[in-house]
C-alpha cells in the first residue's frame, strides 16, 4: 500500500506533469483564464488519462511493439471523442469557451508519456494510482493558477463577482504574459513545497 501511496504522490508533487515535467503546457496556459475552463480541462484530462492508461495495462500484453504507438492513440483518441461529445451535449458554453483544446487532448503529451512509460508495463492497480495522482496533480495546478488569473484580472471566481465594487482588474493576468508570471509563482512553490517536504521526511528518519 506504500508504494501506491508513493505513486499516487509522484504525480501531485514531486513528478507533477505541469510544474515538474512541464509537458502539456500549451493547453495549460491557453485556457487558465477562468476558474471553470480549469476545472472542465482538468476533469476532462484526468477521465482520458483514468481510462486510457486502464485500457490500456489490461491489454499491455496483447498490445504488439512494432504497433503500439498507433494503438496508444486510437485508445486515447476514443476517451478524448467521449469527453468532447458529452462536453458539447451536457456543457456547450464551457466547450465553446475552450475550443479546439479539448480534441487536443489526443496529442498531449501528458497522456502520451504516461501510457509509453507507465501503463504499457505495469499491471493494474498501480497504473489506477498513477493515473489519479497525474490527473489530480494536473487538475489542482489548472485551478490554481486559474483562480489566481481570473481573481486578479477579472474581479471574479467561476465568474461570481468576489473582488470590492471599486477594484480595477489589472487585465495583464488574463493575457498571455500574466499567464507565464502566475505559471513560474507556481513552479517556484512546488519547488519549495518539495523541498519542505523532503526536509521533514529526513528529519523524521
Amino acid at each position: 500500500m506504500n508504494k501506491l501511496w508513493k505513486t499516487f504522490k509522484q504525480g501531485i508533487i514531486y513528478e507533477n506533469p505541469l510544474l515538474m515535467l512541464m509537458i502539456g503546457l500549451c493547453s495549460a496556459l491557453a485556457v487558465t483564464s477562468s476558474v471553470s475552463n480549469g476545472i472542465g480541462m482538468g476533469l476532462a484530462m484526468t477521465f482520458v488519462l483514468l481510462f486510457s492508461e486502464v485500457v490500456i495495462s489490461v491489454f499491455r500484453k496483447a498490445i504488439p511493439s512494432s504497433v503500439r504507438i498507433p494503438i496508444f492513440i486510437i485508445i486515447i483518441a476514443a476517451f478524448t471523442t467521449m469527453v468532447d461529445l458529452v462536453m458539447k451535449a451536457y456543457f456547450p458554453d464551457l466547450s465553446a469557451s475552450m475550443g479546439v483544446f479539448i480534441p487536443l487532448i489526443v496529442v498531449n503529451c501528458i497522456i502520451m508519456g504516461r501510457v509509453e512509460a507507465f501503463s504499457s508495463k505495469q499491471p493494474l492497480l498501480p497504473v489506477i494510482f498513477d493515473s489519479l495522482g497525474m490527473g489530480l496533480g494536473y487538475t489542482w495546478v489548472m485551478v490554481g493558477i486559474a483562480a489566481f488569473r481570473e481573481v486578479l484580472g477579472n474581479g471574479t471566481f467561476a465568474g461570481l463577482p468576489v473582488m470590492p465594487a471599486a477594484y480595477q482588474p489589472i487585465l495583464f493576468f488574463i493575457l498571455p504574459p500574466g499567464g507565464f508570471l502566475v505559471f513560474g509563482l507556481f513552479i517556484s512553490f512546488n519547488i519549495w513545497l518539495k523541498d519542505r517536504m523532503q526536509k521533514s521526511m529526513k528529519e523524521r528518519a
